[in-house]
């Protein structure tokens, strides 16, 4: 007797296996969003749960018996399974969800942020859940139906699974169509039909992108000011990255975390401002182009231009000095400077990152040289996450204990908020350090000096049991909207711009958002444009 080494099944019943394990083994964070957005888990709920999942599972069973062909169904299960696996682990782990900008952060994330979030535990996951599985649909033999006869049964099988859908959909409509409406985010989180079409989402945008990048602001001009002195300006525009106002003692944070910044007088801090996205690769274009959140999309960001080439037209020299990764098209036309490279012998560089003080290297020898007023945008590691403990010099580890590893399952939330809160104390540090060297310069070169700083996007930290950045923005938590923004101005730049400290302060507890940044830079530095909207410059109520 010969004896087979693989079992031998028919493509139905290998797609419906395949489907039915897609519903179930990797959709743990729908099934208890779901539960929770249709009622609440009981007795009398259960025949609504089991009647969605056999649902989703006729629609799964739909679509992959369109695919039920010799050298087809194989590679694409292989593909879905490990690509699931994957997803379903930082869904799980970070309570993330899935749309097109996440498939952005994926795609233009850098090698080192891109290495933090690997761990034995995502190995394992998609051993588990991708590989294991992917070696069972491999080594099963399948006996494809052929001719007319076979595409008749695929037929009868997709028609078959689309009405038993249907008929559930209309038997539980009552209750599902409700709450899918109101609960949209659900759509982010059912896999792996949401990386599918965030994918999809994704690709289309690229092909859509514009090559010819619109011209804007090139009527801008520098505007003289009252009796003001004339000295030339250095403005600088720090950004933060996924800073929360939250975690902010100048925002009302329990802890001492901006112990530096308290002590400058001439700080105006501004507790209630509001990010363009949850995410670098939306935020930040968003915040340097003139679109406002409502308006934004990321092919008419970049087929236009921004702020910074605005602020060029207008006479003012631009360079951007990066310790991210990267400007996400918003400096495409500046000088820039990638710091973020590790260099030996760096004094602010440790194995494969440098920390944020390397972005103030030079600085008071480039001011002293400038000619012209200038405009310098500094754009931080800041408290990216995972890996919060790796963002601070250890002298910043003040609060203790600490996650020390980026598998934040195995950190309390104690040690998590611990390590994520001294990122902060290091940025209040870099910022009160760069507010330091303005006022040095602005002595020593006579020059009219200013800071102002702006945070991304913020970030959760376990609230609604959701990790990091990146949620739709509809759907988002306040700790990923809500971010710092603070401004310090020499004596020298408010002669010159005639601006009005008391008038500034005043104003500093209004609602803000990143709408406003665009029409504020300009307005502070009085640049003339068609392109400034005075209702959106929080500046402009005080110029003098």
């Amino acid at each position: 007797m010969k004896l087979t080494t693989s079992p031998r099944i028919g493509p139905a019943t290998l797609t419906l296996l395949a489907s039915t394990f897609l519903v179930a083994a990797y959709n743990t964070a729908f099934w208890r969003n779901f539960i929770i957005a249709t009622g609440h888990f009981s007795l009398g709920h259960l025949p609504l749960i089991a009647g969605s999942v056999v649902l989703i599972v006729m629609l799964f069973n739909a679509f992959l018996t369109l695919a039920s062909f010799r050298y087809v169904l194989k590679p694409l299960l292989i593909v879905l399974f490990v690509a699931t696996a994957f997803t379903t682990y930082f869904m799980n782990k970070y309570g993330t969800q899935i749309d097109r900008s996440m498939i952005q952060n994926l795609v233009e994330t850098d090698i080192g942020e891109a290495t933090e979030l690997l761990s034995w535990k995502l190995l394992m996951t998609v051993v588990l859940l991708g590989v294991l599985p992917s070696l069972l649909v491999w080594r099963t033999r399948i006996d494809f139906p052929v001719g007319p006869r076979g595409l008749l049964r695929r037929g009868g099988f997709f028609a078959g699974s689309l009405t038993i859908a249907v008929l559930l959909l209309l038997a539980f409509s009552k209750t599902l169509v409700p709450s899918l409406r109101e609960h949209r985010e659900l759509r982010f989180l059912l896999t792996p039909t949401n990386y599918i079409q965030a994918i999809n989402s994704y690709v289309k945008f690229k092909r859509a992108k514009t090559v010819v990048v619109a011209p804007l602001g090139t009527d801008a001009v520098k505007a003289v000011r009252g009796s003001g002195n004339r000295d030339r300006s250095v403005t600088l525009i720090v950004v933060g990255e996924t800073a929360r106002a939250a975690n902010f003692s100048l925002d009302g944070y329990v802890r001492m975390t901006n112990p530096e910044l308290a002590g400058q007088p001439d700080l105006i801090n501004f507790p209630h401002m509001q990010s363009c996205g949850t995410a670098t690769a939306v935020s930040l274009p968003c915040v340097f182009s003139n679109l406002g959140r409502e308006n934004y999309a990321d092919a008419q960001a970049y087929a236009q231009q921004g702020l910074l080439d605005v602020l060029q037209h207008a006479g003012y020299k631009v360079l951007w000095r990066d310790n991210n990764s990267g400007c996400k098209g918003a400096c495409a036309r500046v000088a820039y400077e990638d710091l973020a490279k590790p260099v030996p012998g760096n004094q602010w560089c440790v194995n494969d990152e440098c920390y944020d003080e390397r972005l103030l290297e030079k600085l008071p020898d480039m001011i002293r040289d400038a000619h012209d007023d200038m405009v310098i945008v500094l754009h931080q590691k800041g408290s990216h996450g995972p890996a919060y403990y790796k963002r601070y010099p250890a002298s910043f580890k003040r609060f203790v204990p600490v996650c020390e590893t980026i598998e934040l399952d195995k950190c309390s939330a104690e040690s998590i908020v611990n390590a994520y809160d001294n990122t902060i104390l290091y940025t209040d540090h870099f910022l009160n350090k760069t507010i330091e060297l303005l006022k040095a310069s602005a002595a020593s070169e006579h020059v009219n000096t200013a800071m102002m700083y702006f945070s991304d996007h913020g970030e959760s930290l376990g609230e609604h049991n959701m990790y990091l950045h990146g949620a739709p923005f509809m759907f988002a938590p306040a700790e990923q909207r809500e971010v710092p923004f603070m401004m310090w101005m020499s004596d020298g730049f408010r002669s010159r711009y005639q601006l009005d400290q008391s008038c500034l302060k005043e104003r500093a507890g209004l609602p803000y958002s990143h709408d406003n940044v665009f029409h504020s830079v300009l307005g502070m530095l009085s640049v003339k444009t068609s392109v400034y909207k005075p209702a959106l410059d929080l500046f402009g109520a005080c110029v003098k």
